[in-house]
């Protein structure tokens, strides 16, 4: 399996709206972030769609380790300084 490109070792707010579908980026390469792009495109990757519950702010995951993907459960502070841009996947 591929591993993903950790895009940041943070997570990012961002405003949702209510009913509203959003495609959140998996494989890394987007330039969107933390939304998809098409540049997972010839990759195992696809978008993540979710559907926001509420309006407001939400945390979404960057180092695309999350296991409560697409929101952020702090894996970020798991992953190795110096993986920013580069492909990584945590031990599971």
């Amino acid at each position: 399996m591929d591993k993903p490109i950790v895009a940041a070792k943070s997570s990012v707010g961002v405003e949702l709206e209510a009913g509203k579908t959003y495609y959140f980026c998996t494989c890394g390469k987007s330039e969107n972030q933390p939304f998809c792009d098409g540049g997972h495109k010839g990759t195992n990757f696809s978008p993540e769609a979710f559907t926001a519950e509420k309006d407001g702010k939400a945390f979404l995951c960057q180092c695309k380790n999350s296991g409560n993907g697409p929101f952020c459960d702090g894996s970020h502070k798991k992953v190795p300084d110096g993986c920013v841009g580069k492909e990584f996947k945590l031990e599971e």
